[in-house]
């Protein structure tokens, strides 16, 4: 009775003896279990880098927002401020400085070369906080006691020029006092886009630079002593400045405006090494299912001596718990040391000094995350471990009745999938684009799951009996018990798809801006040719032999009124309860800032009517007619038919939008947003752009000195030189894009690996069985770069498929282009994937090449 009682009232076995349990067994397999999560290591160290970039870029953003901005306030304008606002503007803060910017050409005396940059007249102590990085470093205050200037350095290294080097700009002579390595807020990308000259304001005047038509850019920077007067003065001016047409920026505005500006980066950034920890999950949920197969045996015998299935099935949680710590742990150590290296590839895009340090938050998240998401893709495999019957231990190929599908393996699946969109929520904006992304996502994993299916189903019923019988070993090891086809063809797949669509989108991208290489295009631009000097500056192009292409007239106008409706109206018109109703008035936005417009009789090759009647001349004593680019009449909310006030120089011209247009702006010609029809702005102040073809860059270097020298306000743009910029920066950007992708082929490999290692013991077992049938060494060699061959090629083929099918969609509804697959590239690659798969696969079974049939037998 005793022996009933004791039995009756024992216990479950404790957590301590649960834990001895999983460490006796995993101690026979730490090197299986380790590659069961080395596969999620590269992903999460991928994330912690991503997030302790974040974090390290957020605080010294924060710690040198004031040298970003160089001042507490900067108020901006795009006109001269009338004496109302000047007075105004002369009573903020405890020291002030200005200046004027604008787009002009560089010419340089000494070897007579020119380059378009932007000018910045500047006049005061700015910046208040942090100073220009100038070689000499005496140039940066230098500069401004004389007639001096500072040329960006990558312009002074692009022409040979050293400080003492006399410049022109405009009418007037400057001495070069020093380059310019880096002003506050300015990037190595905004220097290369943009370059930058310095001289000082009271010079400006002289230049002649300051015409009637000018573009020029008006900004007051303040310093305040004391942080609270400067909220109060925002809170006192902010309406007069709105109304005045002032915008504002202080440090916390810059903060922000900085801190969103990464944001896209870095939701890029850790997407992409969300994928490759995907990829990597795959692989640890693959090995745990070929894992548990094997443990089946010590599963059923631990069953026999009256485990309970639950145990059983928390001896192996615990063991995938404590190597998805491992795993998450070694992750982000190397996440930790990788970060260091992504301040070096995001240099050029960077306007702060980084100071790296160890983020102790993102170190967190990433192990959390490794440990999480290592649970949730190794569950529905574990859940198995408690189906497992005692009979197993007897007889191994006893096999359970199949029943209804376990409810907790979809619960499993229900929790990854949400996982997943709760992850990318948390990068996205919103639902929608999180739910678009694990859609995409999704419909990836299942088109390489039913080409992996179709796959293993075509070798059964389609390699015929008379093939050779190596490639029929080879070709049956796809589909044989246990085989690795899906996971392989989902984590080599996926990671080709993405990295083939990066490389098709560079394409895409690269193709867009190579637009002036057609033998009839413009190649280089004209403008600020005032109505005086048009007839002698197409007379210049001429006597170099140049086409003169086009001559567009340009007109500065702004919108006045819409609909008999000002900008000081619209607060009455959109009252609160009806600020939600559609098509309730036109935007605020209409009416900010200045518009270029032209006039013309006939539509470009650039444009097309999409709704309304397009009319090229004004009838007397009818209204004018004018057309809008569809776009920016979406955008400010007008309509066929609603009539339009503008404001051109002071004068007042009613207008009705007769029609919207269709406008290709990647056409290299002068396209607008807003057409008038002849015989309406003829009379208005005007300047002109002309457009040209240059047959090379001696031509275009002597064009461009004599445009400079007789017509000192003229610009030039040269698009080869725009062009070179633009190639430049997108290899930049797919430098960093192809850094992040490579984690995701890198992950795919390291899956390989694991599994091929995982999988070793059942080799083990074939191999014999071959070399017991009188098969030799170099024939199971042949047998796997079969299978491996095989198996690369459809997986590097359905990533390619997947990639083109991707690209395609991208090029219709987000490029508005065509795309042609690169068919030399894609083959190299789609040769190169399957050999590093064959390579791999060979060299990682190389073991079991080489096995004795006997030692194996005996284990």
């Amino acid at each position: 009775m005793q022996n009933k009682s004791t039995i009756k009232n024992q216990k479950g076995p404790g957590f301590l003896w649960l834990l001895t349990m999983a460490w006796r067994d995993a101690r026979n397999n730490k090197s299986r279990l380790f590659l069961f999560v080395s596969s999620i290591i590269l992903g999460i160290a991928a994330l912690v880098a991503v997030y302790s970039f974040k974090d390290n870029l957020q605080k010294d953003i924060d710690e040198q927002a004031k040298v970003l901005t160089g001042a507490d306030l900067i108020v901006e304008s795009r006109t001269p401020v009338n004496p109302k606002v000047e007075h105004v503007l002369d009573t903020l803060g405890s020291e002030k400085a200005s200046e004027r910017s604008f787009a002009s050409m560089l010419y340089f005396l000494k070897g007579s070369a020119s380059r378009l940059v932007q000018v910045k007249a500047l006049e005061g102590n700015y910046p208040f906080y942090g100073s220009f990085e100038t070689t000499p470093r005496s140039a940066a205050t230098v500069f401004q006691t004389g007639r001096g200037a500072l040329v960006d350095k990558t312009v002074m290294l692009q022409y040979n020029a050293k400080p003492g080097d006399s410049i022109k700009i405009g009418a007037l002579n400057f001495k070069i006092e020093g380059s310019l390595d880096k002003a506050p807020g300015q990037s190595g990308l905004s220097s290369t886009v943009a370059p930058i000259v310095y001289i000082p304001l009271q010079y400006l005047a002289s230049t002649g630079l300051t015409k009637i038509g000018s573009r020029i850019q008006y900004k007051y920077f303040y310093k305040f002593d004391q942080t609270e007067e400067l909220g109060r003065t925002l809170k006192q001016l902010k309406p007069f400045f709105e109304k005045e047409d002032l915008d504002i920026e202080t440090v916390e505005s810059r903060k922000e405006s900085t801190g969103r500006s990464f944001k896209d980066v870095n939701r890029f950034l850790a997407l992409s090494g969300f994928i490759s920890l995907l990829l990597g999950c795959i692989g640890v949920g693959s090995s745990v299912q070929v894992y548990v197969k094997e443990k089946l045996g010590a599963i059923a015998t631990l069953r026999c001596l009256g485990m309970k299935a639950s145990d059983a099935f928390l001896i192996y949680l615990i063991q995938i718990v404590f190597m998805g710590f491992i795993g998450a742990l070694l992750g982000a150590i190397l996440g930790t040391l990788l970060q260091f290296a992504l301040p070096v590839v995001l240099k050029d895009f960077l306007p702060v000094e980084l100071s790296m340090e160890i983020s102790w938050s993102a170190v967190t998240q990433g192990i959390l995350l490794g440990m999480v998401i290592s649970i949730l893709f190794a569950l529905p495999s574990l859940l198995s471990v408690r189906k497992v019957s005692p009979l197993n231990a007897i007889r191994q190929s006893f096999q359970e009745e199949k029943g209804k599908q376990d409810p907790l393996v979809w619960v499993a699946y229900i929790l990854m999938g949400a996982f997943v969109l709760l992850f990318t929520r948390l990068q996205m904006n919103n639902w929608m684009e999180a739910g678009a992304f694990t859609l995409g996502i999704g419909i990836a994993f299942l088109a390489l799951f039913g080409l992996s299916n179709l796959l293993m189903w075509s070798v059964k019923k389609i390699i015929p009996t008379s093939l050779s019988y190596l490639y029929r070993q080879g070709f049956a090891n796809l589909h044989r018990p246990n085989n690795q086809t899906f996971m392989l063809t989902v984590s080599i797949g996926l990671s080709t798809a993405f990295i083939c669509t990066l490389f098709f989108v560079q394409g895409m991208l690269i193709k867009r801006v190579t637009l002036s290489s057609g033998k009839n295009q413009a190649n280089m631009v004209l403008f600020d040719i005032q109505n005086t000097q048009q007839k002698a500056v197409s007379n210049l192009a001429r006597s170099f032999g140049l086409p003169v292409l086009s001559e567009v007239p340009v007109i500065t106008v702004r919108i006045d009124k819409i609909n008999g409706k000002s900008l000081s109206d619209l607060p009455k018109s959109d009252s609160l309860p009806n600020s939600k109703k559609k098509n309730n008035g036109p935007s605020e936005r209409a009416f900010r800032g200045e518009l270029r417009v032209t006039f013309q009789d006939t539509l470009t090759s650039a444009e097309k009517i999409t709704n309304g009647i397009w009319t090229g001349k004004v009838l007397p004593e009818q209204p004018i007619p004018i057309s809008l680019e569809e776009g920016y009449a979406r955008g400010i909310n007008v309509h066929i038919g609603d009539s339009i006030v503008f404001n051109v120089q002071g004068l007042l011209i009613s207008t009705v939008v007769g029609s919207f247009r269709e406008v290709n702006w990647t056409r290299m010609q002068t396209n607008f947003r807003i057409v008038f029809p002849t015989g309406v702005l003829e009379d208005a102040p005007q300047f002109h752009v002309l457009m040209t073809r240059v047959p090379g860059s001696n031509v275009s270097a002597k064009f461009q000195g004599s445009v400079v020298k007789s017509f000192p306000n003229v610009s030039v743009i040269d698009l080869d030189l725009i062009l070179k910029v633009l190639e430049d920066l997108l290899s930049k950007i797919s430098f960093v894009i192809q850094f992040m992708a490579a984690f995701s082929m890198a992950t795919g490999w390291v899956v390989l690996i694991s599994t091929i290692r995982t999988s070793r013991g059942q080799r083990l077992k074939e191999n014999v069985l071959l070399r017991t049938l009188g098969a030799s060494r170099s024939q199971i060699i042949k047998i796997t770069a079969v299978e491996y061959t095989f198996l690369g090629a459809l997986a590097a083929g359905a990533g390619i498929l997947l990639a083109m099918i991707g690209s395609w969609t991208l090029a219709v509804f987000a490029f508005d282009t065509s795309f042609v697959p690169p068919f030399l590239p894609i083959l190299l690659l789609f040769v190169l994937i399957v050999m590093i798969i064959v390579l791999t696969g060979v060299l990682s079974s190389r073991k079991a090449f080489d096995a004795p049939p006997l030692a194996v037998l005996k284990e």
